[in-house]
């Protein structure tokens, strides 16, 4: 039998909402704490390898050409910094307050779409950017993804989340059809800069939040099917501009080639193949800081992990990718809506899909497609709308209904 003085000192739960809100106070149940910390920790370590790679991939040409050489590091963390604010934002406003604002953003996405068609410049043959002072430069397209996320989801969940009869409904035809009306728009706009890379991020989206939905599956198998018989069609009949064609083509040739891209990945792959298991140092490895690797802080920045950091240092950063990718799916299946599930599913899809054609492609094994590296790759637009979406998924773990001390 249990004692009084062990009743007494026994902690006593605290009871209904009163209680709920003196526990928040006190900190024990503080939002801080109910963070996903390993998912935090992941992205925020991955932007500071990232950091020392763009330095190291960007020092010895500013030291030649007598910049500073330290200059794409200070603005690779000064975007972090920016990024992390934005994140901050995106946790802190109620994911489910934006579903009402959600038409707004993808509105918003679409006049910047417009505004880099009509103001833009052109960067390796793409007009995709806005040129603003100080050497800075903004990418709608990358925010675009953003939107695109909380359109979909806005859609797709508004049919599981029938609070009139509590019933559970899956996405029907007609909610698939307005799906790829919402998509198309954003899609079209991006084409004409041209932007293919950032269009296939997009379908690939777009399929896995329909596939994680209940939506028809024969509206899935069709738009893969389409999209097969489309890119078909598009080499086929030589639809894409000459670079681009030989950007989605290269990879399965020969490697004895001229071209250009060709000469990247070939680049790309000797750097990595230098590294070893250990890697040449910091600053030390031949073909980066020969800088044969064309746009190497950028699209090819995992080369520098691998020459310079090895196999181990290039592994560690997988792993770290992959808790990312692990978290964003746990909260995705721990989330208590379907609005909440629909932003973490196209959120892992994005991530998934770019991480996996960037590597890949510094592998030789999937095309050049310009997708930078999430948090590893030079870049304030991909940047902020990385950490918005990071943000997004703490907003969704910090109010799971699960949580008996969510917000």
């Amino acid at each position: 039998m249990t004692s009084p003085t062990a009743l007494r000192s026994s902690p006593v739960p605290s009871r209904g909402r009163i209680g709920q809100l003196r526990d928040r106070a006190s900190g024990r149940h503080s939002p801080l704490r109910r963070l996903d910390w390993p998912l935090q920790i992941s992205v925020i370590t991955l932007s500071m390898v990232g950091a020392l790679l763009v330095w190291s991939a960007t020092r010895q040409r500013e030291i030649e050409s007598g910049g500073d050489p330290q200059i794409f590091l200070k603005r690779h963390l000064l975007n972090l910094v920016i990024g992390l604010a934005l994140a901050g934002v995106a946790t802190i406003v109620d994911y489910r307050i934006l579903r009402a604002y959600a038409p707004f953003v993808y509105l918003g996405s679409l006049f910047g779409l417009i505004a880099v068609l009509l103001m833009g410049a052109t960067i390796n043959g793409a007009h995709s950017w806005i040129v603003l002072p100080a050497g800075f430069q903004l990418q709608p397209s990358e925010f675009a993804k953003v939107a695109l996320i909380l359109g979909v989801a806005m859609i797709l969940g508004e049919k599981h989340d029938d609070r009139d009869t509590g019933i559970q409904l899956n996405p029907g035809h007609q909610d698939v059809v307005l799906v790829l009306a919402l998509a198309a728009v954003p899609m079209a706009l991006i084409m004409m800069q041209p932007d293919f890379g950032t269009v296939m991020v997009f379908v690939f989206v777009i399929l896995g939040m329909l596939a994680v939905s209940g939506a028809p599956s024969r509206w899935v198998i069709g738009l893969i099917l389409c999209g097969i018989l489309f890119g078909g069609a598009i080499l086929q009949f030589h639809l894409l501009k000459p670079y681009q064609e030989a950007r989605l083509t290269e990879f399965v040739r020969d490697n004895q080639n001229t071209s250009s891209t060709g000469y990247n990945v070939d680049q790309a792959m000797t750097a990595i193949a230098n590294g070893g298991l250990i890697g040449r140092g910091l600053f030390n490895g031949m073909q980066t800081q020969g800088q044969f690797v064309p746009e190497q802080q950028t699209d090819f920045v995992f080369t520098v992990a691998g020459e310079e950091l090895g196999f181990l240092g290039a592994g560690g950063v997988l792993v770290l990718l992959g808790v990312v990718l692990w978290r964003a799916l746990s909260i995705a299946f721990d989330s208590g809506d379907a609005f909440g599930t629909m932003i973490a599913t196209g959120v892992v899809c994005w991530f998934a899909f770019q991480m996996f054609v960037n590597i890949g492609m510094t592998l030789g094994v999937m095309p050049v497609t310009g997708l930078p590296l999430p948090f590893l790759s030079y870049g304030g637009s991909s940047m902020f709308a990385n950490l918005l979406a990071v943000g997004l998924l703490q907003n969704v773990r910090l109010r799971a209904r699960s949580d008996p001390y969510a917000l």
